[in-house]
């Protein structure tokens, strides 16, 4: 493998995949992205940059909570704060619309894209917790650290739910099986990248149940059912896919306004502990059911062809370096 590549199937599209998308990003966030996204292209503006601009007002999304605690709770200044964690949504989604229509691709994006996602986080929570912990004491710090990782975790297990989705599915982005990428030798983006991972890894030891495994075998064994097999994926799992999104960040922006706006950020982070944990368990539990019941249909698709015949000598001659 070339250092540095991850592995593709084929070119995503510009807009993502519709079917599993919830309601706040299918008819208002990826609107605006896509809105803004065209003026971008027009513009040369990067996908980098755009990344780097929404990271910005997710910082000050930061700022706008800690005013808002610094003197009882100012519902003015959680309103701002909530107005730009939504203009880092939007922001969000044109980076990655704009640089899969641009073809702007690069390693160093993609763990961008992942550390702006969790600096607007970071930056309110902290922002949240210097406002509070003078009045409430340290251990607000330690609620704060445990919802974060709890939220690193359960934000891990959704994004590897849809890009499963959209290998499987779609035969687009990285393999499941596929994801440890060749160190770039960028120190610092290899080590943001390696948390990552092992944060990905975590939760796919949680819910591995060797659906992605047999997929590949399968696939690789019968070429010319792939269009069918990757149908019956879509229709299995689109619907769980969607059940996903309830850990995805727009709730935890919506979550934490509605909490904020009278005074009870940290009835926020203790849901985000107890109740985000739980929904995620549940989830891994339906998810290996649905995963039982679909190995249970491949093999039925197995026993309706044979595996396709091998291709002539000839044409397995490859150059090898």
């Amino acid at each position: 493998m070339e250092q540095g590549r991850i592995v593709v199937a084929q070119p995503d599209p510009v807009r993502r995949t519709s079917e599993i998308e919830e309601p706040t990003n299918l008819y208002v966030i990826h609107p605006a992205s896509a809105w803004l996204t065209r003026r971008f292209a027009r513009l040369g503006v990067s996908p980098n940059a755009v990344s780097l601009a929404g990271m910005a007002a997710g910082l000050l999304a930061g700022v706008a909570y800690h005013a808002g605690f610094l003197h009882g709770c100012d519902p003015r200044a959680v309103l701002v704060g909530f107005m730009l964690m939504v203009v880092w949504h939007v922001m969000d989604g044109a980076d990655g619309q704009l640089a899969r229509l641009t073809g702007r691709y690069s390693q160093t994006g993609k763990i961008l894209d992942g550390v702006c996602d969790y600096a607007t986080f970071a930056a309110v929570y902290v922002g949240l917790a210097l406002s509070l912990a003078p009045r409430h004491g340290g251990w607000v710090w330690a609620l704060v650290a445990v919802a974060g990782f709890c939220h690193a975790v359960q934000s891990a297990a959704y994004e590897r739910q849809r890009q499963d989705y959209n290998f499987w599915g779609w035969g687009r982005g990285a393999s499941p099986l596929a994801r440890n990428v060749v160190p770039s030798g960028r120190r610092a983006g290899d080590v943001l990248f390696g948390l990552y991972a092992r944060i990905e890894a975590l939760t796919t030891a949680l819910g591995e149940s060797g659906l992605n495994g047999r997929l590949a075998v399968m696939l690789a064994a019968h070429p010319d059912r792939a269009p069918d097999i990757r149908q019956r994926y879509r229709a299995a799992f689109a619907l769980q896919v969607r059940r996903w999104s309830v850990l995805s960040a727009n709730y935890r922006t919506l979550g934490l306004f509605l909490c904020a706006l009278p005074g009870r950020p940290l009835a926020y982070f203790a849901f985000e502990i107890v109740g985000f944990s739980v929904i995620l368990l549940g989830l891994l539990r339906r998810q290996r059911r649905c995963d039982a019941r679909f190995l249970a249909a491949l093999e039925g698709v197995a026993a309706e062809a044979p595996p396709a015949r091998p291709a002539p000598a000839r044409a397995l001659s490859v150059n090898v370096r």
